[in-house]
């Protein structure tokens, strides 16, 4: 298996690399981001691992690069994923997540390249639905609410235009909220899991965070289920098909708050910051994953208690000076 990693450096490529090292054999890959990964990619037994820093708005160095490696897969992580970024510069935003993703397919077809390519969207293309919409399934109408859903939705338009032009073989996710240990503590989770943890580091039984609207419901699936779906699709997926992969339940984020609070032993007390509000922001956000288990087989198997204590061991671990400590799956 030769495969290129686009958006190599974050946390899910981090996953995915360790699913190969157990799952993979004679797998060799080329991972390519603009940022160095802050992780050590040379320590895997199983797999070749190579990396290129890379700026996928730079057509010209990613032919080089796919006409010399000619992968054949293509896993496109890549992006600014936040929506919160999106809002606060929705024009870089949207023109880095489309435009990387049209310069990744269409040197894959100038190259002639026999290679399937997994591209990743988001549930926040559903949008703002209703409690009768759920559980959201691939059919229902897309309604993005947020410049990052936008150029979700274009990267998926784009996905099918050269699917059914060019024939390229491209299969398409909505992923929902990931997470899991590696994450960057910028998001959400993490960003409650490292708040309450400095409460408890400064030796006090209870302390104040501050959050958004916590009654917003989420569908949370572990990383370490997604990256398997990631490569099953890879590996089995559909041709232009598109794909839920998602947990099937729902969570508030407040209830989120207070298991953390009990695998901590802090009581924690919130009160709400303006800022953390996104705008027309979704309420509720369920998928259905009957569609992937139908075609592959796959179902999340880790349930959320699991995922928020591995976190929370995860980031107890991170050393004075910020770094992180390597995280055993």
């Amino acid at each position: 298996m030769k495969l290129l990693i686009t958006g190599f450096s974050g946390f899910v490529s981090q996953h995915f690399l360790n699913f190969l090292e157990e799952n993979a054999e004679d797998a060799e890959v080329c991972g390519i981001d603009i940022n160095k990964p802050t992780f050590d990619y040379g320590n895997y037994k199983n797999i070749q691992v190579k990396f290129y820093t890379v700026n996928l708005l730079e057509p010209d160095t990613l032919n080089i690069i796919l006409d010399i490696f000619r992968p054949e897969f293509i896993l496109h992580l890549a992006s600014f994923s936040s929506v919160a970024y999106s809002w606060k510069h929705p024009i870089e935003c949207f023109n880095n997540n489309t435009n990387i993703f049209l310069n990744i397919v269409d040197t894959v077809h100038k190259l002639k390249l026999n290679c399937r390519i997994l591209s990743v969207g988001s549930s926040e293309e559903y949008g703002n639905v209703t409690e009768q919409d759920i559980p959201l399934f691939e059919e229902n109408k897309v309604l993005p609410c947020s410049p990052y859903a936008v150029a979700r939705v274009s990267q998926e338009m784009l996905s099918n235009l050269y699917v059914n032009s060019y024939g390229l073989d491209i299969v398409m996710t909505r992923s929902f909220n990931h997470i899991g240990p590696l994450q960057d503590t910028r998001f959400v989770i993490p960003s409650f899991i490292t708040r309450i943890l400095k409460i408890k580091q400064e030796g006090k039984q209870e302390g104040t965070i501050e959050t958004g609207d916590l009654s917003i419901i989420r569908d949370f699936v572990d990383v370490r289920d997604v990256v398997k779906a990631y490569y099953n699709l890879l590996v089995y997926g559909k041709i232009g098909e598109l794909y839920n992969i998602c947990s099937g339940k729902g969570i508030a984020l407040r209830d989120i708050v207070n298991m953390i609070s009990n695998i901590t032993g802090i009581r924690v007390n919130t009160v709400i910051n303006s800022e953390y509000i996104r705008v027309n922001d979704n309420h509720i956000i369920i998928g259905s994953y009957e569609k992937i288990e139908k075609d592959i087989g796959w179902r999340p198997i880790i349930p959320i208690e699991k995922t928020l204590r591995d976190m929370v061991g995860y980031y107890e671990k991170i050393n004075d000076n910020g770094c992180y400590k390597k995280f055993d799956n």
